[in-house]
């Protein structure tokens, strides 16, 4: 049976090659992509992102694959967003000013508020919350070894969409999820196994959806 695509966003903002070789690892079918097409025809989509919001976001609207990541998870296509890919989302973020996001969901991206070094590097216990029960499934609670690496983070106006947090001085958002749409903050490509459990629990929501339709 063939397996259903995933587009895996080349924008120029992302660990690409790290990201698509977990997801093979957990059974998908992936496609490192700049087509706005081979996006649009995938049957789930990765935002992945490294770097500067403002050079983020001016990239998805100029290449068109902003207006074509908003189409994908209007139509229901699973999607996962990593690290700027969650914080791309929102409607806007104060990284080095204040610039427009997807707008997504309702909120902003602001500077970490902790006592701690910024930015946050390294790994972080996660504490799951209801939004997350599918990124979660038969993954422990706390779970361990979440790798981070982040001057900034969300914070959504609906409390109901935060999926997981992990404590830095303070509780910060560490995934977001609603219906097809799952992002996290931390980078499960660089979190061994429980980033590869995730990643698995997502490829089989795409193998599902695919079966259902």
């Amino acid at each position: 049976m063939e397996r259903p695509l995933v587009a895996v966003i080349d924008y120029g903002m992302g660990n690409l090659a790290s990201v698509a070789k977990a997801l093979e690892r957990s059974g998908a079918d992936v496609r490192v992509t700049e087509s706005v097409a081979v996006v649009r025809a995938a049957a789930a989509v990765v935002l992945p992102g490294v770097g500067a919001f403002r050079d983020a976001s001016a990239r998805l609207e100029r290449s068109g694959l902003g207006a074509v990541v908003l189409e994908r998870i209007a139509a229901g296509a699973p999607f996962l967003g990593i690290c700027l890919g969650l914080q791309l989302l929102f409607e806007s973020s104060a990284e080095g000013g204040r610039w427009p996001g997807l707008g997504v969901f309702a909120g902003t991206v602001e500077r970490l508020q902790t006592d701690l070094k910024v930015p946050h590097i390294g790994w972080n216990d996660l504490q799951w919350a209801g939004a997350g029960a599918g990124m979660a499934a038969g993954a422990p609670d706390p779970a361990a070894g979440w790798y981070f690496v982040h001057s900034y983070a969300a914070l959504p106006a609906d409390p109901t969409l935060v999926a997981a947090t992990a404590d830095y001085g303070g509780p910060v958002v560490a995934a977001v999820a609603q219906g097809n749409i799952w992002a996290v903050q931390f980078h499960p490509e660089k979190s061994s196994r429980v980033g590869l459990h995730l990643l698995a629990n997502f490829v089989a929501t795409v193998h599902q959806e695919a079966d259902v339709r």
